[in-house]
């Protein structure tokens, strides 16, 4: 690939974070005149890295145009008020939808962050304060809760198909993702004389018939496509079978007079289990029992998702347009409060709760499964990713005894788990995207973990569409005169 050899005009791309790795995803357009990042995603890793990762940049903040958001994922816009902390001043251009659900999850992130500052601050005071002997200082939070409510004041937000000029030279158009709620894949135009750089964006890209969602928008007469590679190696199940396990999964569980125990993400996923219980309820294939929304970030993006309608596909429309809607139904309850929460523990009916967090790390959904994995009359439903080392990850593996609040309990609940419901495109997906933008002059890969990138770039080769598996700071050369 041609590196940056200071020569201009050019039009460079270079890859910030999310490069051989998950989390952290964010890139920076250079052209004569302006310069563009796109995204600006939290990097994960253990406590000193995260804090290092972070608050290091590779630019500079103050000479950045603009800023293009795909969606509202943190490992995409959780690092903006860090930037904005540190000399970033432009404007942040996405969708409607995307603002709205990055107020509920940069306000959460910062909680998050503050709440672990004061955990360390509480722990370490037999030591002055400052931990452990020889240990690190502790560091603050990026940013605080306000601080994350003011960077929307910078947000702009465009429609699906709108192509907006944001700086002299470069032209956003955003498009249906079909990922998640108002996630967006992204064609920047470049303007050179009369020559204009074509590049397409689709990190995160979605999957076919995903509930509530529209399929993926295909980017057509690209000089450059920059996509994904989260599951670039794997494939998931049919959509469709994720329904039809739901359904098999309550009716055995209520059979047996048990509780179903959810621990789902609060954007997205909870709403996608609401969507296909719904139905089932309508269509009369699982019995009528409560359903509990145990998680107030949750319960706020589903109000999100209320005042969004117009992102979401024909059927998800027309159900509500029915007064239909898969968020408010009978027997659905969000639970308000911690002790409205805990009151469920002694409620034995058979029921179903959704709780946060997803990976069963923190949050409500805590309590719920001590006071039910060790009955085998009840079921833990896992909908979703688990990383390793997380209590989440040793309940898939079905580990006999697990720790929760710092006690073991035994896991005698039924474990089931549902692999289908992966917003991300899968191998498959991923290459049949990258087909039907072509021909173009490149593909650069990012967004996934070595192996997985190196998987989709071993069959993007296969079919002659030139990937590319760019290192973490790398800088190429996309045009010059």
């Amino acid at each position: 690939m041609k590196k940056n050899k200071c020569v201009w005009p050019q039009v460079r791309l270079k890859f910030l974070g999310g490069v051989r790795t998950v989390t952290g995803s964010s890139h920076l357009l250079t052209t004569p005149k302006s310069q563009v990042l796109i995204d600006a995603g939290l990097f994960y890793g253990h406590r000193d890295e995260f804090y290092k990762v972070n608050t290091t940049f590779s630019c500079h903040l103050s000479k950045v145009s603009a800023v293009a958001l795909s969606h509202a994922h943190i490992d995409h816009c959780g690092n903006i008020p860090t930037l904005l902390k540190h000399g970033l001043r432009s404007k942040i251009y996405t969708t409607s939808a995307t603002r709205d659900l990055c107020k509920q999850m940069l306000a959460d992130s910062a909680r998050v962050q503050e709440e672990d500052f004061r955990y360390l601050r509480k722990i370490g005071r037999g030591s002055g304060g400052r931990g452990p002997r020889n240990a690190p200082p502790f560091r603050g939070p990026l940013y605080t809760e306000r601080e994350a409510l003011r960077a929307l004041g910078k947000f702009r937000p465009l429609h699906y198909g709108q192509r907006f000029q944001v700086t002299h030279d470069v032209t956003l158009t955003f498009y249906d993702a079909g990922h998640i709620l108002g996630a967006s894949v992204i064609l920047i135009e470049v303007r050179m004389g009369r020559k204009a750089v074509r590049l397409g964006y689709a990190v995160d890209l979605g999957r076919k018939n995903l509930p509530m969602l529209n399929d993926p928008t295909v980017l057509r007469d690209l000089d450059y496509l920059v996509l994904e590679s989260t599951y670039g190696g794997r494939m998931h199940a049919p959509i469709s079978e994720a329904k039809e396990k739901l359904r098999e999964t309550i009716t055995k569980t209520v059979a047996r007079k048990g509780k179903i125990i959810i621990p789902a993400f609060a954007l997205e996923r909870t709403q996608e289990v609401l969507y296909y219980i719904s139905e089932l309820l309508k269509e009369r294939a699982i019995p009528e029992i409560p359903i509990y929304v145990d998680s107030p970030l949750a319960t706020r993006i589903t109000e999100v998702f209320r005042n969004n309608v117009h992102y979401m596909d024909p059927k998800a429309k027309n159900m509500i347009r029915k007064e239909h809607s898969p968020f408010d139904f009978v027997h659905l309850h969000y639970v308000q409060g911690q002790e409205e929460s805990k009151s469920l523990n002694n409620d034995k009916r058979p029921m179903i709760i959704l709780a946060g967090s997803g990976m069963c790390e923190a949050g409500r959904v805590l309590h719920h499964l001590k006071n039910n994995i060790t009955e085998s009359r009840n079921t833990v439903l896992v909908v979703g990713y688990m990383a390793k080392n997380t209590l989440g990850k040793r309940i898939v593996d079905r580990e006999r005894m697990v720790r929760i609040y710092g006690l073991e309990y035994e896991l005698n609940a039924e474990v089931v788990v549902i692999n289908a419901l992966s917003g991300h495109a899968d191998s498959n997906d991923l290459l049949h995207y990258a087909q039907e933008c072509s021909p173009f002059k490149k593909v650069f890969l990012v967004h996934g973990d070595e192996e997985q990138t190196k998987s989709l770039y071993d069959r993007l080769c296969e079919y002659n569409l030139n990937p590319y598996m760019p290192q973490k700071d790398e800088e190429v050369v996309l045009y010059e005169e």
